[in-house]
């Protein structure tokens, strides 16, 4: 009796310690049921920074390929008008993330430390309100663009033809402006 006790306690013990084991991540991931594959991190700012973007890139890429699914669905006259923007991003992007410009990064980073630590302090002594802090904190970002395409997903599943074309036309501008933010940004 006492070892078909202990059996059945291993039986129903065994799944648990299982599933309590972590396991370790597979070099390739699934973005809604497509095969992409994870490029290493190859940052070396502190021992966690790759678990702050885990798979940023291949997230982005997929965002890209819905992006132009829908420009060519909604508004296929600026098609070539997309292409060129979504080109010259990925060009920018990889020369402000290309070596040479390391120092440029690290400087910017430090002055919007700076910046955060100083309108940090004036929170603290009340001069800021906590939503006035928070918007001087992230303008610089302006990330109008995150929202714009989340509201776009919105109107592409509700089928909304009208307000789909409203938003690729707006996001182009602001993609347009942020290409144009990171050109002045790598000129200094």
């Amino acid at each position: 009796m006492k070892m078909l006790i202990f059996a059945l306690g291993l039986l129903f013990m065994v799944p648990s310690i299982a599933a309590a084991n972590p396991t370790v991540p597979d070099t390739k991931g699934e973005i809604k049921g497509e095969q992409v594959e994870k490029q290493p991190c190859n940052c070396n700012e502190d021992r966690d920074h790759h678990l702050k973007h885990k798979d940023w890139q291949a997230k982005m890429e997929q965002r890209d390929k819905h992006l132009m699914t829908w420009v060519s669905q909604y508004t296929p006259e600026k098609k070539a008008e997309w292409e060129k923007v979504m080109a010259e991003k990925k060009a920018l992007r990889s020369q402000w993330m290309s070596p040479e410009n390391a120092e440029k990064r690290e400087k910017l980073k430090k002055e919007k430390m700076a910046q955060i630590a100083e309108l940090k302090k004036q929170f603290e002594e009340g001069k800021l309100t906590k939503e006035e802090f928070m918007k001087k904190a992230h303008e610089w970002k302006g990330m109008g663009h995150w929202k714009t395409y989340h509201e776009l997903e919105m109107a592409v599943e509700a089928k909304n033809k009208k307000d789909a074309a409203v938003l690729l036309n707006q996001l182009l501008a602001q993609y347009k402006q942020h290409n144009q933010m990171l050109k002045v940004i790598l000129k200094k």
